[in-house]
């Protein structure tokens, strides 16, 4: 088969701007990009800003969230660690919606901004409620209610109904603006330039861990010594910093437009394809994934005697076909993260309270707050991800050749494994704290606790900027905050299955523990057993890894994704719109 081509290159060109683009970008009043005046780094700089400073007000709330929800809310640990992982689970959900709109119809920037102003909004209304007394239960101490047999009035009616519009308003912003962060940055840099989007990827990491670190021991600090409603009013004054980093950038920014509902071309490709399934033709695509599924939609059987231009619901494009062989081909790659995510909902849940019944004070006058032990990781990587871009990734491409130094499947799988390693950690641990407490009456340093954060945070690096990189870089245009935001909907999918696994576990284990509420029922964790539900989660881990070996290997990269060709193939003349000019000509 030999293909003739016919006016394609004026095509392509028409699509291309000065630095040989596909994708036409345009400035912030809807003109052409300028290369010299948009985008690259000075522009992503402004994101990573957004980054940095949306971060750290959304992780000094749900990191901490446990404490306010328990001290504050007074309800029972169970029940508050689901409601810390129902929200968080919450946020990445809802960051699919975010990436929808984005790409549908709004843009990355305009999405961003209205949400972020949402966002705001909650953080303010958790502020003047942790405020007022009249918006909280009775002050109560949980943790003597056996002893002084006090009982503490859990929030309800009113009370609870502010608490959880606000911290769902925060969810919803928070959902709907991660994942359009991580693409308006990426989006600043075209197909070419591979190196500085890769190190794009990792400084967003590095914007991550420092505004996870200033939330974890300033901003917690702040929580835990001046009170709350402090703490949430700084929230909010940090994330009209980030807003205002994102408007600062607007005249140098490069954006893309909506393309309209992703989801309307994948139904005209399923519905073509299931009318077309029993028609046969010799001329077919060269498609750019190895697969002949739902090839037919893109071929046109006959040419119009009108010479119209065809249908969307007759003929569709090569790139309609590749969205749907590209969301086929990443969820097995996708379900692989969910176990991980589960365990990094332990460590913002039970590893906080683990903390809390062992030594925090250092000295007389200082003492850590038991939230803060999550910036561990964090200090370690301002160091790790720096050295990682520049020294590793250099060294690694010079043998590999790979941008990137190893492929993003690769950096996933390490970060796997180094999971399973952390929940092992976290279950010896857990009982030797546990043994020391009952057996000989000692309370161990926080410290003992280190291990499991320091190996989580070095997998959460190589896991998280792995999956964004992977999905970003296979997405075809149009669809690139979409399927970034299938990385934070593994967030959301890991914190419920925390949930459920929760509820399950102590349903399963109450008839073999003392008081019959399970390993995880009690609210103090030397009559519960942690460390049994630590060592079930490093075994689901270790399983989850040898299955994402498996989906790996099957997986086959797609480097021309991010060109993926718009054109319609005919089998009579290759004309693409129906004018009659043979843009592509294939002949038997």
């Amino acid at each position: 088969m030999e293909m003739e081509m016919g006016n394609i290159g004026r095509i392509n060109e028409g699509n291309k701007n000065g630095e040989g683009e596909i994708e036409t970008t345009v400035d912030w009043r809807g003109r052409p990009s300028n290369p010299s005046k948009h985008g690259g780094m000075r522009a992503a700089f402004f994101v990573l800003g957004l980054q940095g400073f949306e971060i750290m007000a959304i992780a000094a709330v749900g990191n901490n969230l446990i404490t306010y929800v328990i001290n504050e809310m007074h309800y029972p640990l169970s029940k508050a660690a689901n409601i810390v992982t129902n929200f968080i689970g919450t946020i990445f959900l809802l960051s699919l919606f975010g990436g929808y709109l984005s790409d549908s119809y709004l843009g990355c920037f305009w999405t961003i901004l209205f949400f972020g102003f949402v966002e705001l909004s909650g953080f303010i209304l958790l502020s003047v409620q942790a405020h007022l007394p009249q918006l909280k239960p009775p002050q109560c101490n949980m943790l003597l209610q056996e002893t002084t047999g006090q009982i503490c009035e859990e929030a309800k009616g009113i009370k609870s109904l502010i608490f959880f519009m606000a911290l769902y308003l925060v969810a919803l912003g928070s959902g709907c603006v991660k994942p359009n962060m991580i693409a308006h940055g990426g989006d600043q840099f075209n197909p070419k330039q591979s190196k500085q989007l890769s190190t794009y990827f990792n400084a967003a990491y590095l914007a991550f861990s420092i505004g996870e670190l200033i939330a974890l021991t300033v901003l917690v600090w702040i929580q835990t010594h001046s009170g709350m409603d402090i703490g949430f009013g700084i929230s909010a004054a940090v994330m009209a910093m980030g807003l205002i980093s994102l408007v600062a950038g607007t005249l140098v920014y490069k954006n893309k437009r909506p393309r309209g509902s992703i989801f309307t071309p994948i139904a005209q490709l399923v519905i073509l394809e299931k009318l077309l399934w029993d028609r046969g033709s010799r001329f077919v695509y060269e498609p750019t994934i190895d697969s002949k599924f739902l090839d037919k939609a893109s071929i046109k059987i006959q040419q119009s005697p009108t010479n119209k231009p065809e249908s969307p619901w007759t003929l569709c494009t090569t790139t309609q076909v590749e969205q749907v062989k590209i969301l086929i081909s990443v969820l097995p790659i996708f379900t692989c993260t969910i176990i991980f995510n589960t365990i990094l909902a332990q460590l913002q849940t039970f590893s906080v309270q683990q903390a809390s019944q062992m030594k925090t004070r250092l000295t007389d006058s200082f003492t850590i707050p038991p939230a803060s032990l999550q910036s561990i990781p964090y200090l370690m990587l301002l160091v790790v991800v720096p050295l990682y871009d520049k020294l590793l990734v250099p060294f690694l491409r010079r043998f590999t050749g790979h941008a990137s130094g190893i492929t993003a499947l690769q950096r996933v799988g390490a970060g796997l494994f180094l999971a399973t390693a952390s929940m092992i950690a976290a279950a010896i641990t857990e009982r030797h704290r546990r043994a020391a407490a009952l057996e000989h009456g000692n309370v161990l340093s926080v410290f003992y606790i280190t291990p499991q954060f320091l190996i989580f945070g070095f997998a959460e690096m190589l896991t998280a900027v792995g999956m964004i990189e992977f999905f970003y870089k296979q997405s075809v245009s149009g669809m690139q905050s979409f399927l970034t935001a299938m990385t934070y909907c593994s967030y959301s999918l890991g914190f419920y299955l925390s949930s459920v696994l929760v509820e399950v576990i102590n349903r399963a284990t109450s008839t073999t523990t003392t008081g019959k509420k399970g390993w995880l029922g009690d609210n103090d964790l030397n009559k519960d057993r942690l460390d049994l539900f630590y060592w079930l989660l490093a075994g689901l881990s270790l399983l989850n890894f040898f299955q994402y070996l498996f989906w790996a290997s099957w997986y086959s990269y797609n480097p021309s994704v991010m060109v993926a060709s718009q054109q319609h193939v005919s089998p009579e003349n290759g004309d693409v719109d129906g004018d009659g000019d043979g843009d592509v000509r294939y002949r038997p």
